[in-house]
């Protein structure tokens, strides 16, 4: 099959443009009023700055809570911590409410039940509460939250529906990271040998993705093993790397706050024939969901024309649950491709394609594959891997 695939170099702009945020808050504010809702309470990173534009590491620390409010009409409200008001103000954000933090007695709950009211009055609040989000405050406060307000639903389906399709200038982010990836991945051969270990693997290797440009490399597991791979995700260790291994490295990258997430598998100076045929039908069944990752097709359909590939093959099973999800703001998000899902796959979605196969007791073969969604199939944004084994 033919796959349309990115070689632009071009470095994309770096933040939006106030355009950009004051669609993506339409599109909330439709949202609410078709669902009845007054105004939209979101607290976690990638919502704050999915309608502000604030971007910070600053969220690493735990201690703060923040919170952004969307109207029914007009700009989101910053509600924040006073250490985040000149970055806040530096937003698009107009109207930024702060207190002084922390406060371990009120920690700003009480500036947000006061903004709450002001902007939704006695009208249904919602708040993100399905799978993949999370409240960023205290529990106590969530609690003192409900209690005064009666009326929080759950606003899962907006958020979801707002992040899974993204716009031209998310996708170019993405593209760019993919392909800063792509090159350090083509860059692997000259930099691995016999004789490293693990340890000194990743870290050359997240060396690469950063001197390619990337501005992060905050996800980075993979592990080598004689002839095979029985756990994917774990950290490195200082096992030497010997002839006969096979090596996988997965990376979420990020520039200006948007992820990449594929990964690429190699053999060390020679390969058994079971391991290449392994590789080769992780590829194939990418292949097949390639061509099933059509708008209107379901994540499901997506699933299951690669496990097919994957059984034709001998798969001894696939207990991940998944083979594949969104990609944006976050390493993985909505929606999921498995035999349930069901979702309906739209243009200008940002997926992954990871099928896996067990070809032999304690010995996995994954393939990831990154792509956008555009009417006539999928655009690969991640320069797809070889069709065989790579051997250094």
């Amino acid at each position: 099959m033919t796959t349309a695939e990115t070689t632009s170099t071009a470095i994309p702009e770096r933040g939006f443009t106030d355009d950009e945020f004051e669609a993506r808050t339409r599109r909330s504010q439709t949202m609410m009023a078709d669902a009845g809702m007054a105004a939209l309470l979101v607290c976690t990173e990638p919502e704050v700055r999915y309608f502000t534009g604030f971007h910070t590491p600053f969220w690493q620390s735990p201690t703060r809570p923040w919170f952004v409010v969307v109207p029914a009409a007009g700009k989101p409200i910053a509600v924040i911590p006073s250490i985040g008001a000149a970055s806040m103000s530096a937003t698009w954000i107009d109207d930024v409410r702060t207190w002084s933090s922390p406060q371990p007695h009120d920690d700003g709950v009480t500036l947000l039940l006061d903004c709450l009211r002001e902007v939704a009055g006695s009208g249904r609040v919602g708040l993100p509460m399905g799978p993949e989000t999370h409240v960023r405050m205290p529990l106590a406060d969530v609690d003192r939250v409900r209690s005064e307000r009666t009326d929080v639903v759950d606003a899962t389906d907006i958020i979801r529906s707002l992040r899974m399709v993204k716009s031209e200038a998310e996708i170019a982010k993405h593209r760019h990271i993919c392909g800063l990836v792509s090159n350090a991945f083509d860059e692997l051969p000259s930099l691995l040998s016999t004789g490293m270990t693990e340890r000194q693997a990743f870290a050359a290797f997240r060396g690469e993705i950063l001197r390619q440009g990337a501005d992060d490399v905050p996800y980075l597991v993979g592990a080598t093993g004689p002839g095979g791979i029985d756990d994917i995700i774990r950290q490195p260790s200082d096992r030497p790397i010997a002839d006969g291994d096979l090596l996988i490295f997965d990376t979420g990258s990020t520039f200006d706050g948007y992820f990449s997430d594929f990964d690429r598998n190699f053999a060390f100076t020679h390969a058994e024939q079971d391991a290449k045929d392994a590789y080769r039908a992780v590829w194939e069944a990418t292949e097949a969901g390639l061509e099933a990752c059509r708008p209107g097709a379901t994540t499901t359909q997506v699933f299951g024309a690669m496990n097919e590939v994957l059984k034709a093959n001998g798969s001894l099973g696939n207990d991940v649950g998944r083979m594949g999800h969104g990609l944006g703001m976050q390493v993985t998000e909505w929606p999921s491709h498995t035999d349930s899902d069901d979702t309906v796959i739209q243009e200008n979605m940002v997926l992954t394609l990871e099928p896996g196969l067990l070809w032999a007791p304690g010995k996995a073969m994954v393939h990831e594959e990154n792509l956008v969604v555009r009417a006539d199939g999928p655009e690969l944004l991640s320069r797809r891997a070889t069709p065989e084994l790579p051997i250094i």
